[in-house]
This record gives C-alpha cells, structure tokens and sequence, in this order.
C-alpha cells in the first residue's frame, strides 16, 4: 500500500508541475486561484468515516507543517503584468520545491506508518496539504488583487 500511494504521490506531482507550466502560458483570475482549494476540501469528507479521524495532537502537527511548507509556495508564487493581463511568473526554485516537498512527505510516510495507522495517517497528510494550500492561495489572491487594481 505504501509503494502504491506513493506512486500515486509522485504522479500527482508532476501532473502538478505540468498545470503549473501550463498555467504560467495564461491569464490569471480570482476564480483560477480560489477553485483548487475549494475542490480540495471536498475530501474533508474522508473525516466522516472514523478510520480517518485524527486526534488535536494530530491535527495540530499536521496543520503546522502545512504552514511552513505554504511559506515555500508563497515566495515562489509571484505574478507579472503582459499585456494588461496578469500572469503566473515561472518560478524554476517551484520544481525544485514541489519534488523537495514530495520526498519528505515520502520519507515522512514511511516513518511514521509504523507508529500511526494509515486511515488516521491519510488524515494528517490532507490536513497538511489542506493547512498548505490554503494560505498560498489566498497569499496569491492577495498579490493578485494587489496587482489588478494597480493598472485599472
């Protein structure tokens, strides 16, 4: 289980890289920013199912290692004008960050399955990509406000 999760991890995360690319070659809106984190806390839901419950403990570990790795997101997150048009800077530290963050979630998974069980182990890792992207992307819907109103 753990070699297919990580697989799946390790899939997700270049699916990532490519959006990211991808992104960078359009238009930013408010609606492009805010939709990920919307979409994502629909697996909030997996907390109805007690094998995914988690304690305040866990819960605070979690959300506090998804806010020091968002600082990493966030200053590499900037926006730049084109054209009357905002667009996402390319940022080649983001690769390098996103890969980084995806070992030591691996390594972390690894080391911590054979103290915690997996269902509570998959709460604490959505707990920490929630408590992640949260704050980067209102961090950039932020910038990006910032930004749209300096050239109206």
């Amino acid at each position: 289980m753990f070699y297919l999760s990580s697989a799946f991890a390790i899939l997700m995360a270049i699916f990532a890289l490519f959006i990211r690319m991808k992104a960078a070659k359009r238009p930013v809106n408010a609606k492009k920013i805010i939709l990920p984190p919307v979409f994502m806390s629909t697996g909030a839901l997996m907390f109805l199912f007690p094998v995914f419950r988690v304690t305040a403990m866990e819960v605070l570990e979690a959300v506090t290692v998804g806010l020091l790795f968002s600082m990493l997101l966030i200053k590499t997150s900037n926006f730049e004008v084109k054209d009357n048009e905002i667009f996402l800077k390319r940022s080649k530290a983001f690769a390098f960050i996103l890969i980084g963050l995806l070992i030591v979630r691996i390594v972390a998974k690894l080391i911590l399955s054979a103290s915690i069980d997996l269902g509570e182990l998959s709460g604490m890792f959505f707990l920490l990509a929630f408590a992640m992207i949260v704050p980067w992307r209102v961090s950039m819907l932020l910038q990006y406000r910032k930004l749209k109103q300096g050239f109206r």
